[in-house]
């Protein structure tokens, strides 16, 4: 495996530091741009696990705070920001870059390759996914909860990147739908402000029928607007995604049975938007029920419950409300 050239990770938090630090473990020249606080706790040495037992480690991280110097230039940036620093970030990125760098956004949400590449028209962004989970169990310690495989745009610009994610033991597929992809993977995000909401690690909100039937209400919602938008949404389940709903809302025994793939996860895993919520840093609510909010005034058609999940997470403090109270309130 050979990398066609030095990564950069803009944006280091824990998905992009996670996913950075297994290219790097495997040999890739990886340089990590992100927090202070963040990067004095993984510097100097990271350890990284998987749920499948997986272990690896890199001694010392290349960790700064600004953009470096580009030389030499990046042959990828992992674009990992959170969704309000897209425009910035591209912008300073396109300051340092040679005309026609790559940039792989791995971020949320379906906008922000788009938003990337209108604040930086000079380099090349491409949209990819992230289907996993991570969480920090321990200062220099990422772990990956959940299970999934990265995706990204069909273009030539990524192909030589293949087999070096391969080699890391994470798969890069490439897609001609990546749209359809990142309304898929926001349908299931739907979950994350319902998981914050509700204060519990991921299995245990999955478990709870009730909670679920608060993620099937935003998920049908969304499918609704998308049906009248007319834009197809791709199958990253074995469900078919109008089928999730339903799914979600079977009794728990049923549930447990027919979503054995998707209760595979950690019990302590949390949404990101829960991680967030906890670091108190803003929530990226406006990225995902905001999206679905947005597509619906497009094309005409109201989108209640997931209004009510923008106006919830951005409330200080958040609202109170039990899991049967958040399913009457919005299936109401």
């Amino acid at each position: 495996m050979h990398a066609p050239g030095p990564v950069w990770v803009m944006g280091a938090g824990l998905i992009g530091t996670y996913v950075g630090g297994r290219l790097a473990a495997a040999g890739v020249d990886v340089r990590f741009i992100g927090r202070a606080s963040f990067g004095e706790r993984v510097a100097q040495g990271l350890r990284l696990s998987d749920l499948d037992g997986g272990r690896w480690s890199v001694p010392r991280l290349n960790w700064h705070t600004e953009l470096p110097p580009a030389d030499p230039a990046p042959a990828l940036v992992l674009l990992c920001v959170k969704s309000a620093a897209t425009a910035s970030a591209a912008a300073q990125l396109q300051a340092r870059l040679p005309q026609g760098g790559v940039v792989l956004s791995l971020q949320n949400g379906v906008d922000n390759a788009a938003q990337a590449q209108q604040a930086a028209p000079g380099l090349q962004v491409l949209p990819g996914m992230v289907p996993f989970n991570v969480a920090q169990p321990e200062a220099q310690r990422l772990h990956q909860g959940t299970s999934g495989t990265l995706m990204a745009a069909d273009a030539p610009a990524l192909r030589p990147w293949v087999p070096v994610f391969g080699a890391a033991g994470l798969p890069l597929q490439l897609r001609p739908d990546m749209l359809a992809v990142q309304w898929a993977k926001l349908l299931l995000n739907l979950n994350n402000p319902v998981n914050a909401l509700s204060g519990r690690p991921l299995r245990a909100q999955l478990l709870d029928r009730d909670w679920r039937a608060c993620t099937a209400a935003l998920m049908e919602e969304a499918l609704q607007v998308l049906q009248a938008a007319g834009q197809p949404v791709a199958r990253l389940t074995p469900l078919p995604p109008r089928l999730l709903p339903a799914l979600l809302r079977a009794p728990t025994p049923v549930f447990r049975v027919l979503a054995a793939r998707m209760l595979r996860i950690d019990d302590e895993a949390r949404s990101s938007m829960a991680d967030d919520l906890a670091q108190g840093r803003p929530p990226e609510i406006d990225a995902l029920c905001g999206a679905v909010v947005r597509l619906g005034r497009t094309v005409g058609r109201p989108t209640p419950r997931n209004q009510a999940m923008v106006e919830a997470l951005s409330a200080s403090p958040l609202p109170s409300r039990s899991a049967l109270a958040w399913r009457q309130h919005l299936t109401g």
